[in-house]
């Protein structure tokens, strides 16, 4: 009978260590679920947050576009009331009469092209301006440079 009763223990200890073999393979199959799920709703979270920090990143560069373009627009009234005043103040008749014209007509041009082209149109012509006259483009670009260099340093003397 001793026999027996051992053979028993074991046979009862061997279905108990099943038990929680399997116990413990239910128990780590919940935990894995719910980490998946966990970690599928923070992917969404940070999909959903990207998403959102990108539509205010566009949303303001459409607005500062929107701003330049205004202020664009603005400098070009500007130019076509310094037309006026140039007309109205400057001399009428004669040689500068004319060169006065000249310039009024001018700055009217420039204004009305600012005002209809904006920011935009101004940076594509420039850029068409330099691919067709690349030349003349960096030699303007030289010297534009050195004459701020000599403006900076001739003040800060």
């Amino acid at each position: 009978m001793a026999i027996n009763t051992v053979t028993d223990a074991k046979a009862k200890v061997g279905e108990a260590a099943d038990k929680a073999v399997e116990h413990g393979k239910d128990l780590a199959s919940d935990a894995t679920s719910k980490a998946r799920d966990v970690a599928g709703s923070l992917a969404d979270a940070g999909r959903a947050a990207a998403s959102g920090l990108a539509d205010a990143g566009r949303g303001a560069a459409q607005r500062a576009g929107q701003a330049a373009d205004s202020a664009t627009a603005r400098a070009g009234e500007g130019l076509e009331t310094l037309a006026g005043s140039v007309r109205e103040y400057g001399p009428h008749s004669g040689m500068m009469g004319s060169a006065t014209e000249g310039v009024a007509h001018g700055l009217e041009r420039g204004g009305q092209y600012l005002q209809d082209q904006g920011l935009s149109g101004l940076s594509n012509d420039l850029t068409e301006m330099v691919k067709r006259n690349p030349i003349p483009a960096l030699l303007f670009g030289i010297g534009l440079g050195f004459l701020l260099a000599r403006l900076t340093t001739s003040s800060r003397s």
